[in-house]
């Protein structure tokens, strides 16, 4: 009898022990969870620290354990304080916190609107979460950015006066911003060439290259542009004519004999489908590999050194006579069909087999590979977004970021790539516009349109 009351008893216990259990671990968790400390995570978009007239600030806020409860932004100059976003999150229920883990937010802000002057002032963020810390006020994330109200546009004073272009040429064009400003340049038609400083001593002054491509006719309209920290943007017209050029038509003549000795070198950029005639994967090399490339260039061409690294007129290959010359408008024919049309981007200019290729001037080279139409190919930057290009080579001597000097040997003129025969395929770019070559070899020219200019703002600066 002792012995089973004794059991019983021993049971009970148990029985007690494993209901405290029961009910006790998972309020200790719950509790745990409720009274989780990790505060929100908060995230500002606000680079650079500057506020324009009118701009948005972009945010994000976070908490994975207890779910967002609150955010408040607001903002404070000379005692003043505006309120620019507050929001309370709901509930998702007393067991799982807040509804919302994650917001991202945009805030839009008008400094004047709000009453502030231009100077510095203080953004102020504060976000909690649902965590029953803090007498059930939750984690708090506190921050404070400090930035700078600017609301006047930058000032742009251009020193250079004469802006003579033609169709498919390049300018110069030499100007001031009244402060420090991380975009700025000269818009021409729906083209946008960037300035850059770095020439002169003093940093506000930049110098722009600019081109008028091909297509854009004489009524083609060009102003300067600058944008400050603050996102207040100017513009600035300046003095500018275009003379109109007219280029000439070539028709080229596509043979079978041409086809099966070039398309064998773009097998494998091809795709493998028999039913596709010759004339259908010549099309393809020469419209969406055209494409293709030509994007590849401008990708590599949207990086430049700000320096100066070239001088003088620019070299020509030497003894070569003209072939095909630049913005040619080529039709294109199979027997006597037309089957495409295109513009060359450059010029054609031939010698003896595989002759060396000199660089037409000083700097540093960007690309030395094999670029589909355009064969063997390098191309150098030499300084504020002007480029050189050396296409169809046979033998490339030189790698990507070498430096090199006027009438150094790059590599041997070939037919590779969608050459028909040995030749050099010269191009001249200002960022990612292409421009005729034939200025750049004219030593006159250069020094009218650029060398003056700079000589002219080098004096004013001494």
């Amino acid at each position: 009898m002792r012995k089973d009351k004794k059991h019983k008893k021993h049971t009970k216990l148990w029985l007690v022990l494993i209901g405290c259990l029961v009910i006790v671990v998972p309020a200790a968790w719950f509790l745990i969870t409720r009274l989780e400390g990790e505060a929100p995570k908060l995230e500002i978009d606000l680079l650079p620290l500057a506020l324009g007239r009118s701009q948005e600030l972009a945010l994000s806020a976070s908490d994975a354990d207890s779910g967002l409860r609150k955010l408040w932004v607001a903002l404070l100059k000379d005692g003043k304080e505006v309120v620019l976003h507050e929001e309370v999150f709901p509930s998702a229920s007393l067991f799982k916190g807040g509804a919302e883990s994650e917001v991202a937010i945009k805030i839009p802000v008008a400094p004047q609107d709000l009453g502030f002057t231009d100077g510095e002032a203080t953004l102020r963020f504060v976000v909690r979460d649902y965590s029953w810390r803090d007498w059930w006020k939750g984690n708090k994330t506190y921050a404070d950015k400090t930035i700078l109200i600017d609301t006047r546009a930058p000032k742009i004073e251009v020193f250079t006066s004469a802006h003579n272009i033609s169709q498919g040429g390049a300018g110069l064009i030499i100007y001031r911003t009244s402060e420090s400003c991380p975009q700025s340049g000269v818009t021409v038609g729906d083209k946008f060439y960037p300035g850059h400083p770095g020439n002169f001593s003093d940093p506000y002054i930049h110098l722009a290259f600019f081109a008028l491509a091909y297509d854009q006719g004489r009524d083609t309209t060009m102003y300067l542009t600058a944008v400050d920290r603050a996102g207040n943007q100017s513009k600035s017209g300046f003095n500018y004519y275009i003379r109109r050029k007219k280029f000439r038509k070539d028709r080229l003549n596509i043979s079978d004999r041409f086809l099966r000795k070039k398309l064998p070198d773009f097998e494998s950029d091809l795709p493998q489908d028999s039913t596709l005639s010759a004339v259908d994967r010549f099309l393809m090399i020469n419209r969406k590999m055209r494409q293709a490339n030509n994007q590849k260039i401008a990708e590599i061409c949207g990086t430049t050194d700000n320096k100066l690294h070239w001088q003088g007129v620019f070299l020509r290959l030497p003894n070569a006579a003209n072939r095909a010359r630049y913005a040619d408008h080529r039709t294109y024919y199979y027997g006597k069909k037309e089957i495409d049309r295109q513009v060359h981007m450059g010029i054609d200019l031939a010698s003896l087999t595989n002759s060396p290729v000199p660089a037409a001037n000083s700097g540093i080279v960007v690309f030395a590979d094999s670029l589909g139409i355009y064969g063997g190919t390098v191309i150098i930057d030499h300084g504020f977004g002007l480029f050189s290009m050396y296409s169809h080579l046979s033998f490339i001597g030189v790698n990507a970021r070498d430096r090199i000097n006027r009438g150094d040997i790059l590599g041997r003129t070939g037919k590779t790539g969608m050459a028909g025969g040995d030749h050099l395929h010269f191009s001249m770019l200002i960022n990612d516009t292409f421009v005729n070559p034939v200025e750049w070899w004219d030593k006159k020219w250069i020094q009218n349109n650029i060398r003056s200019k700079l000589e002219q703002v080098q004096s004013i600066q001494n």
